[in-house]
């Protein structure tokens, strides 16, 4: 499975890259800029060393060739990002959005959230797609410093939001492949409301401790995953 990651070069999107990459994925980082992709994959191939399959180039490349695509990019540039690859995003493609709406796209903190026009950055990207993009929202609340130490297991649980059961399924393979990571179903996508406000407590909590890594463990099972398993 090919793994793209739309705008692999920032924080969070270089780090998914390196874990899933490590966990043995074929991972395409895509930037707005060609070179610029390319040249964080060469820096993602000397982290891993070995055989590490990473590949960098365009967005809209990335996201051609992708079956499963990330989008991990700023809420401010989210729209402009989505419109860019709506063409290469075909029907029947797992897209993971990863946009948490925090007010620093207009101006306020990063522990404050504003209210996208269609209830979450999840609902409102998967408006500006074609019909039949499966969209999953997913890691809101993995930070993108505590993804790139790969020294340092993830202690947090992934909140996995999404329509499509078996999208979400995939998206939880994935994530199950990353160590230490559980993936917790939270519900169709409208739970993304809700999900995506959480990147703006765990900054809030971040701040007051002054650490740079706190997350969620949910409680009341040994394992999660698909409902009923």
């Amino acid at each position: 499975m090919d793994i793209a990651v739309i705008g692999g070069t920032g924080e969070e999107g270089f780090g998914l890259t390196l874990r899933l990459a490590r966990a043995g994925r074929h991972v395409i980082i895509g930037s707005r800029y060609e070179e610029k992709g390319a040249g964080a994959a060469e820096k993602a191939r000397g982290i891993l060393g070995g055989n590490a399959e990473v590949d960098g180039t365009s967005n809209q490349l990335a996201a051609e060739a992708g079956e499963v695509v990330f989008v991990t990019v700023p809420y401010a540039g989210q729209a402009d990002i989505y419109r860019s690859i709506k063409d290469n995003v075909a029907a029947g493609r797992i897209v993971v959005d990863c946009t948490s709406p925090l007010a620093t796209a207009v101006g306020g903190r990063a522990w404050q959230v504003i209210r996208p026009w269609h209830g979450s950055a999840a609902e409102a990207a998967k408006a500006l797609l074609q019909q039949g993009v499966r969209m999953v929202a997913a890691f809101h609340t993995i930070a993108g410093e505590a993804l790139q130490n790969l020294d340092v297991p993830l202690e947090s649980d992934v909140f996995v939001c999404g329509s499509d059961a078996e999208a979400k399924a995939a998206v939880g393979e994935l994530i199950d492949q990353i160590p230490n990571l559980r993936w917790v179903d939270a519900g169709d996508l409208s739970m993304a409301r809700i999900v995506e406000t959480l990147t703006a407590l765990l900054v809030s909590v971040n701040r007051t401790y002054k650490v740079h890594d706190s997350g969620f463990r949910v409680t009341g099972r040994d394992t999660w995953g698909p409902p009923g398993a």
